[in-house]
């Protein structure tokens, strides 16, 4: 048994004792393996364990990948699909609409519509997520969910026919007591029913939180994505930008 599928086996075992403590089927919870910084070749060997969806941090470092996994596709018994969910400049947004099958990360009404544009030029309807900022931060991405930026978008967006919005996706902030990740997931459940309710010509059934530290925590407040890297691939190597 190779170290990834023994990484695999145990993080099944512990989302299954997650959902079982929070009274929900594993069905109900997607799995996302985290590919950022890794090679093409451990996502062809996650492939060919059964993993089928991959989340990926930048849109140059996915490109090098994309060439290698073309092969991946035509071989997997079940679609691939690789979203990109780090941060995404818009003048970058029809690069990341030929290479992606979804952006997890939509933050601006700027984004949303230069995402829109790219989708119809390449006859696309792309899967997004509006990614939430619920952490102090500085450093964290994502739509104050109380901003007028968050409400114009919310408004919008059913304009924009080439976009298909999914759901939404948060970080918790690291380092702090349970608690305070349990609150911040539980704020997203919040914001979603509450905008579900003011914006019913919007699905949004996707809340995509909890990674390698607390994708557990996250099960139990309601995720129905979890995004793990390091706990499936192991130690990654710091990304570098090639010359």
């Amino acid at each position: 048994m190779t170290q990834l599928q023994e990484n695999l086996e145990r993080l099944e075992a512990a989302i299954a004792v997650a959902c079982r403590k929070a009274g929900r089927s594993r069905s109900e919870v997607e799995l996302m393996a985290v590919s950022k910084t890794y090679p093409a070749t451990t996502l062809a060997e996650a492939a060919a364990l059964g993993l089928t969806f991959f989340g990926e941090n930048r849109v140059q470092e996915f490109a090098g990948k994309a060439p290698e996994l073309a092969a991946l596709h035509e071989r997997a018994a079940s679609p691939i699909r690789v979203h990109l969910i780090g941060h995404l400049q818009s003048n970058k947004a029809l690069r990341a609409v030929e290479l992606f099958d979804g952006i997890d990360s939509v933050d601006s009404v700027r984004l949303a519509e230069r995402l829109n544009e790219a989708a119809g030029k390449l006859g696309k309807r792309l899967p997004i997520l509006l990614e939430v900022k619920l952490s102090t931060e500085e450093t964290k991405a994502g739509l104050a969910p109380d901003s007028a930026e968050a409400a114009q978008l919310l408004e919008r967006l059913p304009s924009l026919i080439h976009l298909d919005p999914r759901g939404l996706m948060t970080i918790a902030p690291l380092g702090v007591p349970e608690d305070e990740t349990r609150a911040c997931f539980r704020s997203l459940g919040a914001w979603r029913e509450r905008w579900a309710a003011a914006y019913p010509h919007l699905a949004l059934e996707v809340l995509s939180m909890g990674m390698s530290g607390d994708f557990a925590l996250a099960i139990e407040e309601g995720a129905t994505r979890i995004r793990v890297g390091t706990a499936l691939f192991g130690k990654r190597s710091p990304y570098t930008v090639p010359a």
